[in-house]
């Protein structure tokens, strides 16, 4: 049985674990907030430029772009986009399984594919497993403006551009809500589901459809790419908060099982010095 010494340390111990864990989920509650208000804030913007284009690219027969068409694969990209730290629960373990997974079953050789992270989670996980990284982005801050991410997204659509990849694929955590995140994939290119359905609003649009799009369609996936950046964030705040508040309500939990402990293991002292000095007693009469 543990001394009263080691229970007391360890009840210390845990109560600083607990403050600095409790500490933990508050910061990250405020980050959510404006997270949550950014991921919103930017949904207006993606839906308006998706319409535009849609129908700029349905209303001619005569326009067309590489980023429209699918070709024949030879190459797949993968854009996954996880954390720079951990302590967030499953948030970026959910994400690598299902990247990592797709991987195993989609391609025989690491000639197939490419690996662009956004995180250096993501990053170090395919290092370490021997997978090519062929671009990467780490230390991004929490609250990440797109000329944040432009340059590693640019890179993206650049390599499909140039026939490098054939198609490309995106990672993320969505955001539901603050105990729900959903890992998602997406085909980012080619655009080919941006065109499935008819914008009943008209546009008057010049110079001509393909110069537009020439312009358009690149913004376009790479504001896909900051979209789904913005709501990976709030994703990690809120994992990282509902992962601290787990951790604190566990350290409270093991804080009241060693205190019953200790207030039992003093009791027992008390109760055999009692005992000690009453036998002593007889025993001198």
């Amino acid at each position: 049985m543990a001394s009263l010494r080691d229970i007391k340390t360890r009840i210390t111990s845990t109560k600083k674990t607990s403050q600095i864990t409790k500490a933990m989920q508050m910061v990250s509650a405020s980050k959510l907030n404006r997270a949550e208000q950014n991921a919103k804030a930017f949904v207006p913007y993606m839906e308006k430029i998706q319409e535009v284009v849609a129908n700029i690219a349905l209303g001619s027969t005569d326009a067309r772009h590489p980023m429209l068409q699918a070709r024949s694969v030879k190459k797949t990209g993968y854009l996954v986009i996880t954390s720079d730290r951990g302590l967030a629960g499953a948030y970026n373990s959910n994400v690598l399984r299902l990247v990592y997974r797709n991987i195993q079953e989609r391609h025989q050789s690491a000639d197939e594919y490419e690996i662009i992270a956004i995180g250096r989670m993501g990053a170090s996980f395919f290092k370490n497993r021997g997978i090519p990284v062929l671009h990467e982005i780490t230390a991004l801050p929490d609250q990440p403006a797109f000329s944040d991410i432009q340059t590693i997204a640019s890179q993206a659509v650049k390599l499909f551009s140039d026939e490098t990849l054939d198609e490309l694929y995106m990672y993320y955590n969505h955001f539901v809500n603050t105990m729900t995140q959903e890992v998602t994939e997406t085909k980012l290119l080619p655009l080919t589901d941006i065109v499935s359905e008819k914008k009943l609003t008209s546009y008057e649009f010049e110079p001509d459809q393909e110069e537009i799009l020439e312009v358009l369609l690149p913004q376009y996936a790479e504001s896909l790419i900051y979209g789904a950046l913005l709501d990976g964030k709030a994703s990690e705040h809120a994992a990282r908060m509902t992962a601290m508040k787990s951790a604190t309500d566990n350290a409270n939990e093991l804080i009241r099982s060693l205190t019953l402990s200790y207030n039992r293991a003093r009791q027992a002292a008390i109760t055999q010095e009692i005992t000690e000095i009453t036998a002593g007693a007889a025993a001198l009469e």
